[in-house]
């Protein structure tokens, strides 16, 4: 027998049903454990160990430190204009549904469709960043003081495995990830701050302000001079950004755990605005900690460990030390690529939901109350999208610019269309008013520069080997995405199915010939595009 519903997960389910769906996942968050996901997942930790190097060698420390400082102020924008449609569109769709209820209702579909597939590329980039990072750092790791030799495929391997691990313990449902969003909690702030304060209270000696606030420094060259010389110093700076960018993505996951958070039309916005601020606090710690703690930066960027983080943390605390501590940042990695995976087979099982990919991954398993096809579907895809790691040595980095700029498309697709039809916006709690527009518009703006940035080459000279593969996977995508909307799915694909009419009308949702013909028809109560007007 049921336990009788609180008031406020009764108004939760009945915001659900407003906008046409049942209460499939177990609605079992709080406004901390939504929050804690979100954080988890930008991990700033992660973003910085994985990417120290890349900053180092591009612009760094100068690049770095400020960097972050754009970075984090111009990131703020985006979460405010996510969290203010959040509010008022609770769903785990997050920003596909978004866009279809925000758009016109002769261009929802489209804009559906787009955002979603954006979206979807930027959520199976993101686990793919982390969890290959994870397994670079293990096979780092795993080198001092032994005679280890990483290879590409040994690293796919171990990436293979912790794929599969998380994939297990996602497959356990909410509960398990409940506890363990605990323990990620604490280790992404206890932990890292007494992380840092060891690396600052251990250094034997320190940089100045000046070399962490102003020197600049160029490694894009291979063979010969860097892109410093051959374009200029703030064509450097501007792709150094990516390590900050790709640090501070991933909040997005609020959105996906709506239906699973209690109170949400206020506890997923604050989830996604809290978890940047205070992210953005502590990876500023994180970053003066080590900057200041370089012994000699020569040493530290052509380490023969080739990770930097690494080397500055055997200068300070030796080999032994060093495996410690290494081993505290990749448990914070681990809990990263975990959560990560869960938002994103949440935003599957959303699309999937919708139409957007087969109904064979919107299934939910009866005991535990979790997508398991969704799951595996996003585990087998962040894999073979780390597979030209075998032949590149730049597939990381791309890796995480495909993933910068997917999430970012998909964030500011919906904000770009509340900003143009501000009329179809009908505002949740979370409001923030006359200051809206400008809001969004500097979202935009920010989100198309990166877009843009992120797509330039990153090593001089451009070869084989450090050719970034960006533009060619989010070309592929997009071609994708156009052509096979103006080919067949503009035919049935409709946007977000209002499910408990359907039901209703005994329509089978797993049929896009009878989802269309009833489109129609107009026989589904109600304007898809939105709701509140019913």
């Amino acid at each position: 027998m049921e336990a009788p519903k609180s008031g406020t997960e009764a108004m939760d389910e009945h915001k659900l049903a407003e906008m046409g769906y049942r209460q499939d996942l177990q609605r079992d968050w709080s406004m901390l454990h939504n929050f804690g996901v979100s954080f988890s997942i930008i991990s700033v930790i992660t973003g910085l160990t994985t990417l120290f190097q890349y900053g180092l060698n591009t612009g760094g420390p100068a690049v770095m430190s400020v960097g972050w400082i754009v970075v984090s102020f111009f990131t703020m924008f985006v979460g405010l204009g996510m969290a203010e449609i959040v509010s008022a569109i609770p769903t785990s769709g997050g920003p596909y549904f978004w866009a279809a209820i925000l758009a016109p209702k002769n261009i929802a579909p489209f804009a559906s469709w787009v955002t979603g597939w954006f979206n979807l590329l930027g959520q199976v980039a993101v686990t793919t960043g982390i969890t290959f990072g994870l397994a670079n750092l293990i096979s780092t790791t795993a080198t001092i003081g032994t005679n280890y030799e990483p290879t590409a495929g040994k690293t796919l391997g171990i990436y293979a495995a912790v794929l599969f691990s998380h994939g297990v313990i996602n497959s356990f449902g909410v509960r398990t990830l409940r506890y363990l969003n605990n323990t990620s909690i604490i280790l992404h702030s206890v932990g890292i701050s007494c992380f840092c304060i060891a690396v600052l209270a251990k250094a034997p000696t320190h940089q100045s302000a000046k070399f962490v606030f102003s020197t600049f420094n160029d490694g894009t060259g291979a063979d010969g001079p860097g892109w410093s010389v051959r374009a200029s110093p703030a064509y450097v700076a501007a792709i150094g950004v990516l390590m900050s960018q790709y640090t501070i993505t991933g909040f997005d996951a609020s959105a996906h755990l709506s239906e699973e958070t209690r109170n949400a039309s206020w506890s997923a916005p604050l989830g996604v605005l809290m978890s940047i601020g205070v992210s953005a606090l502590f990876g500023f710690f994180v970053i003066l900690s080590l900057l200041f703690s370089i012994q000699d930066f020569d040493t530290t960027v052509g380490s023969d460990y080739e990770q930097p983080v690494v080397q500055i943390l055997i200068d300070i605390f030796g080999e032994s030390g060093a495996i410690v501590l290494m081993t505290l940042i990749m448990v914070c990695v681990y809990h990263c690529g975990l959560f990560s995976m869960t938002s994103n087979s949440r935003m599957m099982f959303g699309f999937s939901r919708d139409g957007g990919l087969p109904h064979f991954f919107d299934k939910v398993d009866a005991r535990h109350r979790a997508p398991i096809r969704a799951i595996w579907l996003a585990a087998t895809l962040s894999f073979l999208l780390a597979i030209p790691s075998l032949g590149s040595t730049v597939a990381f980095s791309a890796a995480t610019s495909i993933a910068t700029i997917g999430l970012y498309i998909s964030y500011g697709l919906p904000i770009l269309i509340g900003l143009i039809w501000p009329r179809n916006f009908k505002k949740g709690p979370f409001n923030l008013t006359y200051a809206s527009r400008w809001i969004a518009l500097v979202a935009v703006l920010w989100i198309c520069f990166i877009t843009i940035v992120f797509c330039l080459p990153t090593a001089n000279p451009v070869d084989s080997q450090t050719l970034n593969y960006t533009p060619v996977a989010v070309g592929i995508v997009a071609l994708w995405t156009f052509g096979s909307w103006f080919l067949w799915a503009s035919r049935w694909f409709t946007g977000p199915v209002r499910q408990i009419q359907a039901e209703q009308l005994g329509i089978d949702l797993e049929d896009p010939a009878a989802m269309e013909k009833v489109e129609m028809q107009e026989k589904l109560a109600g304007d898809v595009t939105n709701p509140k007007t019913q």
